[in-house]
């Protein structure tokens, strides 16, 4: 009974765990957490990645590139209506991340944007890239590949808090 009672209450804990996702980065005073990219199709030349930046300390930085194995070319964009179009732009002077704030890259907004990809991005695995700061300099994360047109890594936010009352 007591091995029964280990067991059940074993089960019951993962139930209650979070997703496992990317972890967190810690650069200087930011912090990097929720990197994604969605996967692509064969063929597909270009893919976009996610994540979100929050800056701790009193100063601000800035996101200036980034780059990696998995792609020619890594840039800064940002998707944003223009008279009613939705037009898309590389941010030439990068993406600033002003002291006490969390810029967050998702569909529709800014993003990271992958030219010349070697090869599709498959669901499931985890893309190593390189970012760049103007401050806290390169820091390497891992992009964890979701499915094709997903709009947020796997499990929502991985605040890693449980809300009761949706169970």
């Amino acid at each position: 009974m007591k091995n029964t009672l280990a067991g059940l209450a074993a089960m019951l804990a993962l139930v209650f765990v979070a997703p496992a996702s990317a972890e967190d980065v810690k650069a200087g005073d930011l912090v990097i957490s929720q990197a994604w990219a969605r996967a692509t199709p064969n063929g597909a030349k270009i893919g976009g990645g996610y994540l979100t930046i929050e800056n701790k300390g009193s100063a601000p930085d800035r996101l200036l590139g980034g780059s990696g194995d998995v792609a020619g070319k890594m840039e800064i964009h940002e998707m944003a209506m223009d008279n009613g179009v939705m037009k898309m732009r590389p941010l030439d002077k990068g993406l600033t991340i002003e002291p006490g704030k969390t810029v967050k890259l998702a569909p529709g907004g800014y993003h990271l944007m992958m030219f010349d990809l070697k090869s599709p991005l498959k669901q499931g695995e985890k893309v190593p890239v390189t970012l760049e700061f103007e401050k806290a300099g390169k820091v390497s994360v891992s992009l964890d590949v979701q499915a094709v047109g997903a709009q947020a890594p796997a499990g929502g936010d991985h605040s890693g808090h449980m809300d009761m009352k949706k169970m």
